[in-house]
C-alpha cells in the first residue's frame, strides 16, 4: 500500500489551459544559466492559453483512513481538465507526508481515482493529456461521495482496504466565493525533505493563498511560513489545476520553489532557493 514518494521532482509543469494539456520539460542542467530563459518561455505558453480570470477552483479537503493508515486527501472537481477528466487531486499518507498526485472521474456522487506512480505518466497524462478520454476501470480507489464526507476501497493486486473520509474544508470560487474550515493545499511538488501547503482564504481583495507552509516530512511539523506582498490576492491562483500553483526545480544543486501569481495575461512567479545553513527558503535574488 506503500506508494511512490519522489515523482515529479525536479521538475517545472504548466497547466493552466482549460481545454488542453500544456507543455512539460525537465530545466536545463545545473550551471548553464537557462533556467530563467526556460521559466519566460514556459510563461510565453500561458500567455497564450491561461483563462483571464480565476473561476475553476472547487475543492474539498479530507481526513480519514485507507485502512489503518491516516491520510489526507484533496481533490478538485471541473469539466475542463481535459482527457475526459472531471477530478484532479493529491493526497498523502501521515507517515510519510509525500504527495500522490491522481486524476479520475465524477458520474453522480461516485468518484473513480487512478495514481500518478512516476513522472512520465505526470507527464503523459497530467500535462500532455490525450484526445482519447482516461480510462478508469482499473483505478485503485472508488469512492462514494456524500455532503459530510466518502466511503470506498482501494485496492492493488490482492490488496484492498476500505477508504472512510471526512471533508474538513472546502473553497468554490466557481461562483460566489465561499470557503469553509481552513483550507490547506497540499501542492504536487516536493523535495526529499519537505512538501508544501498553500493555506487558502478571503481578503477583501478576493480569494487567494495567504501563505505558503513549509513542512519538514520526518517530524510532520511546519518548520517555515512564507508570506506574500500580495495587495490583490493574487497567490496560488494561476494553474487550472490548484496543486500546481507551486512548482521546484533544482540549479546547481539548490532546491528551489516557484509560487504562481496570476495577474498581467500570463501571470508571474517569485523563486525561493534554500538555504542549507538558514534551512530556510529565501527569495531569489
Amino acid at each position: 500500500m506503500e506508494l511512490f514518494a519522489d515523482s515529479n521532482r525536479n521538475r517545472i509543469r504548466q497547466h493552466a489551459d482549460t481545454r488542453r494539456k500544456g507543455s512539460y520539460a525537465e530545466l536545463p542542467s545545473p550551471g548553464d544559466g537557462m533556467g530563467r530563459l526556460f521559466i519566460s518561455a514556459i510563461f510565453c505558453v500561458l500567455l497564450l492559453t491561461v483563462k483571464a480570470a480565476a473561476g475553476w477552483y472547487h475543492v474539498e479537503n479530507y481526513e480519514g483512513y485507507i485502512g489503518p493508515q491516516p491520510v489526507h486527501v484533496s481533490l478538485q472537481t471541473y469539466d475542463g481538465f481535459g482527457s475526459g477528466m472531471t477530478v484532479e487531486g493529491s493526497y498523502f499518507y501521515d507517515a510519510k507526508q509525500s504527495p500522490i498526485a491522481v486524476f479520475g472521474k465524477l458520474n453522480g456522487t461516485r468518484v473513480a481515482l487512478c495514481e500518478i506512480s512516476n513522472d512520465k505518466e505526470f507527464d503523459r497524462i497530467l500535462v500532455v493529456g490525450s484526445k482519447i478520454p482516461v480510462d478508469t476501470t482499473q483505478c485503485p480507489f472508488f469512492l462514494d461521495m456524500a455532503e459530510s464526507g466518502a466511503t470506498g476501497t482501494w485496492s492493488k493486486g490482492a490488496d484492498k482496504y476500505p477508504v472512510t473520509l471526512k471533508k474538513v474544508a472546502s473553497v468554490d470560487d466557481t461562483s460566489d466565493t465561499k470557503i469553509d474550515g481552513t483550507v490547506e493545499i497540499p501542492f504536487w511538488a516536493e523535495t526529499a525533505a519537505h512538501r508544501f501547503a498553500g493555506v487558502y482564504t478571503n481578503t477583501d481583495s478576493g480569494t487567494c493563498m495567504a501563505k505558503l507552509q513549509v513542512i519538514k516530512k520526518s517530524s510532520r511539523k511546519v518548520v517555515q511560513e512564507i508570506a506574500f506582498d500580495d495587495d490583490g490576492c493574487d497567490a496560488g491562483m494561476l494553474m487550472t489545476s490548484i496543486y500546481a500553483n507551486v512548482q521546484k526545480w533544482v540549479e546547481r544543486r539548490k532546491d528551489i520553489i516557484s509560487v504562481n501569481f496570476r495577474g498581467g495575461g500570463a501571470g508571474h512567479t517569485i523563486d525561493y532557493a534554500f538555504d542549507r545553513k538558514a534551512k530556510k527558503y529565501r527569495p531569489r535574488k
